[in-house]
């Protein structure tokens, strides 16, 4: 048992993050799956924890529970500084910061799993049209974020220098999500480097979905 739990699931991209960032801190914690497809993040015994009924959810030690994966992240960097995931510049931690939300926050809560679900129930869309849905806004996103990690001397090995941060865990797991849809990551050469790159350290490959206990 470990004075830290994780409420997530396998195949959340956001708990994907989260996961990333405990390894790569060397943090212990409890894993406590819930199927989002199956409803069980919207069972009474989950939003007495989690009133929002979304994944990822960490209890600190002291029970305080904290959502929001890039702000539980930043808060295991703040509290366990080494290896650090934003750099010691404010400029430098600027650009990792925005280079994280152009996935965080124009990619992701458009695709999200309950987003996809609306458009089949509410709107009646198809598996096709889901699939198309999430390709696009995938693209709209990746398009300026190739264009910028390409033409900047920021970029290195990782998308700031040679070492992951938090940039690296958005992008990590943003391109594992795509490969279920099938995104076309051709017209985006330095993502696919530096997401290869990531995959290649064990934190990531520890974190990855297919890893998991609850995976399927």
């Amino acid at each position: 048992m470990s004075d830290i739990v994780l409420h997530n699931y396998y195949r959340s991209s956001t708990s994907y993050r989260v996961r990333i960032a405990l390894e790569m801190k060397g943090l212990t914690y409890d894993y406590v799956p819930h199927h989002l497809r199956h409803g069980e993040h919207l069972e009474p015994a989950y939003l007495a924890v989690n009133p929002q009924g979304l994944v990822p959810a960490l209890i600190w030690s002291d029970g305080t529970l904290l959502t929001q994966s890039l702000a539980i992240i930043e808060f295991l960097d703040e509290t366990r500084p080494e290896p650090p995931l934003l750099p010691k510049d404010a400029l430098g931690r600027a650009r990792v910061r925005m280079l994280a939300q152009m996935i965080a926050c124009d990619i992701h809560p458009v695709n999200n799993l309950r987003v996809l679900t609306s458009l089949r129930t509410l709107f009646g869309a198809g598996d096709e049209d889901v699939v198309n849905w999430f390709r696009h806004w995938v693209n709209e996103g990746f398009q300026p974020l190739e264009k910028i990690l390409a033409s900047s001397p920021e970029t290195g090995k990782f998308c700031h220098g040679d070492t992951p941060g938090l940039a690296d865990i958005c992008l990590a797991a943003q391109v594992t999500n795509n490969a279920r849809f099938g995104v076309d990551m051709t017209p985006y050469p330095v993502i696919e480097r530096i997401h290869a790159a990531c995959m290649a350290l064990p934190a990531f490959e520890k974190a990855a979905p297919e890893n998991q206990i609850d995976a399927e």
